[in-house]
């Protein structure tokens, strides 16, 4: 009999509150469908009423009255010392694995789109005018001269590799189109690295907190991950190396630029340092750099890799914040052996991606420097908005600057920061909370907030969260904890 944790539910139900009714039914209604649809197995005892409660951040009276709807429905059974117990299976359950452990960050992504302001992903809010145009030529071109292609590039299509291939060599770190691989986007990149290189039992180091993508790859694998520290000020890359240094340690995961969720960056010595031990060590590095060109003076830091150019490092690069996320183009470079490995598991998933987003993206390589200067820009003056807005309406938050990236990571003077999220889902805005990003699930403490808004929505959803913040802080259980919570032009929980 497995016992559902309330860490795992309340991950499982997601954007439970985001619609309008009594929030028993809305509790109730989410709850039926993970049950019908597997999710949920027959026989998994579900979290005490108290418990839950807690988690979500409601009166005990709503986790009482949806699992009595349950349980007149016959999909729960509730005795006196047993518990609560999911009844019989009405369909298959759902396999293990990704399905079960899935971040909140990807369960807002497959959330339909709805009035909540989603505030989970950090990502532009819409393609540039550039992208629709390279599209344009990108087809333009195919259609008058195909060229004999038959569509599938497991590795990417070549002169796309050797265009990003010539990028790196211009930072500083030679490269051949044999060392690059292109991929569905930098997920698809991070999946297919550690499903190669990783298998249960083994050991990753990362740091804490960190990508949600990455740490559920890792979980999903099986692997062992162990984190050191990291904050505004940086990494602790002392306790980094020492974890390195571990027996059966297998890949060693960082975000050196702009860190994820904390904006780090990581100084070139430090970077130096780790690249010099991890080769002492032989562990393979994997080197994300999604967010490297988003820094707000035009500068991006030297790459892993350009300290050992031929060395065991595989560097993640995407367009998805700089361009687009739906664009789905990302890559991995490394050594030319370990891109031949991993282009062979890729034409096991997928034959290669799709052929016209390449072309489209050589079509708009060379617009990409005055593309990039515009995004930071607006990144720019969106952060600082952010930061001015939150210091007039919540001064008790007081988060750092960062020097690039896409979010701030607020730190809460008092109380979990899961719980507040949960009362910000119920008055329309989602938040992610630090144990999402958390390696160890050991922090709930912090927000990450986007400041990707246009300056007058930031004033408005501030201004909202602001309002949230003070009932919370108040600590006014019949307001913070109960059934009514109201915000103007929010929905209404009764």
């Amino acid at each position: 009999m497995r016992i559902l944790s309330c860490e795992e539910l309340v991950t499982l139900l997601g954007r439970w509150s985001g619609g309008r009714g009594a929030l028993y039914l809305l509790l109730a209604a989410r709850l039926r469908f993970l049950i019908d649809e597997g999710q949920i197995r027959a026989g998994t005892t579900l979290p005490t009423d108290r418990a839950l409660a807690l988690a979500l951040a409601v009166g005990r009276s709503t986790i009482i009255s949806a699992y009595d709807v349950l349980r007149q429905e016959g999909r729960i059974v509730r005795r006196q010392g047993s518990g609560t117990q999911v009844a019989d299976a009405r369909v298959p359950a759902a396999p293990t694995g990704a399905e079960g452990s899935m971040n909140t960050l990807f369960l807002h992504l497959m959330e339909p789109p709805d009035d909540i302001v989603q505030l989970g992903c950090a990502a532009p809010a819409a393609p540039p005018p550039e992208l629709a145009d390279a599209y344009r030529r990108a087809l333009d071109g195919f259609v008058s001269d195909p060229g004999g292609d038959i569509g599938y590039h497991p590795a990417g299509l070549g002169e796309l590799r050797a265009a990003i291939a010539r990028r790196y060599t211009a930072r500083g770190v030679p490269t051949g189109a044999e060392q690059v691989m292109i991929t569905t986007g930098a997920q698809q990149a991070l999946a297919l690295i550690t499903s190669t290189f990783l298998t249960t039992g083994d050991g990753v180091v990362c740091e804490t907190p960190s990508y949600p993508g990455a740490l559920e790859l890792f979980r999903d694998t099986g692997a062992v991950i162990s984190a050191a520290e990291c904050g505004p000020d940086g990494l602790d890359h002392a306790e980094f190396l020492r974890l390195l240094a571990r027996e059966r340690t297998r890949l060693g995961y960082l975000i050196p630029t702009h860190q994820n969720p904390t904006g780090a960056v990581l100084p070139p010595l430090l970077r130096r340092h780790i690249v010099l031990r991890a080769a002492e060590l032989g562990v393979p590095l994997v080197e994300d750099e999604a967010l490297a060109e988003l820094g707000f003076d035009d500068v991006v830091p030297p790459s892993l890799a350009s300290y050992a150019p031929d060395g065991d490092i595989l560097t993640v690069g995407s367009l998805s914040k700089l361009v687009w996320g739906g664009l789905r183009i990302g890559w991995v470079r490394g050594p030319a052996a370990r891109i031949a490995r991993l282009a062979r598991v890729k034409a096991l998933h997928d034959m290669g991606s799709s052929v016209l987003p390449q072309r489209a993206v050589l079509e708009l390589l060379p617009q990409l420097p005055e593309l990039r200067a515009r995004r930071v820009a607006e990144l720019r003056r969106c952060h600082d908005r952010l930061r001015e807005r939150l210091a007039a309406r919540l001064p008790e938050w007081t988060p750092r600057p960062v020097t690039g990236g896409q979010t701030l990571w607020v730190r809460l003077p008092h109380g979990s920061a899961s719980a507040f999220a949960q009362i910000a889902l119920r008055q329309g805005i989602a938040l992610l909370a630090s144990p999402g990003f958390s390696a160890r699930g050991d922090c709930d403490d912090h927000l990450r907030i986007p400041f990707l808004s246009a300056p007058e929505e930031l004033t408005a959803v501030v201004d909202r969260l602001a309002d949230v913040w003070q009932r919370f802080a108040a600590n006014r259980p019949s307001t913070v904890i109960g059934e009514v919570l109201t915000t103007p032009g929010a929905p209404t929980k009764v």
